[in-house]
């Protein structure tokens, strides 16, 4: 049985994306906001506006993986974009407990490539080179496991 008194930590997680197993270092962009409409009608009563809610706005997906000798898979991905078509997938992030079981679960849907920032180069640097997409998204479901 997990434990259930601390919180899980954000550092052990994985993503399937429609690739290559290699791990990612960094997944962000998991934002949902929705806008509010504001409304009153002339003989109301009260003095302010009502509000209620309105359309969803859903953040671009950041994700930051190493870069590989012979991986090509970002830029493929990328590349199948064209006039009025694009590769679309169903993104799964799951954030893991010490069994490699999943405790939360981010299901993505509809995702497409909309930006590929391939890594810096420092002649001086010490660290891994990382490779960064964005995907747009068309929602996402989260679900935690007991």
């Amino acid at each position: 049985m997990p434990n259930t008194d601390f919180p899980l930590p954000k550092f052990h997680f994985s993503v399937q994306w429609g690739g290559s197993k290699i791990a990612f270092t960094e997944v962000s962009g998991l934002n949902k906001e929705m806008d509010v409409i504001e409304h009153r009608v002339g003989s109301s009563p009260n003095f302010f506006k009502e509000k209620m809610p309105g359309m969803q706005k859903l953040s671009n997906i950041t994700l930051k993986r190493g870069v590989f000798l012979g991986d090509n898979e970002f830029a493929d991905w990328f590349n199948t974009v064209a006039q009025n078509t694009v590769e679309k997938r169903t993104i799964i992030i799951s954030l893991l407990d010490e069994n490699q079981e999943p405790r939360v679960v981010w299901t993505v849907n509809d995702c497409f490539i909309v930006s590929l920032k391939c890594t810096d180069l420092k002649s001086d640097a010490n660290e891994a080179a990382i490779d960064t997409v964005e995907v747009a998204n068309h929602g996402f479901t989260v679900e935690y496991k007991a």
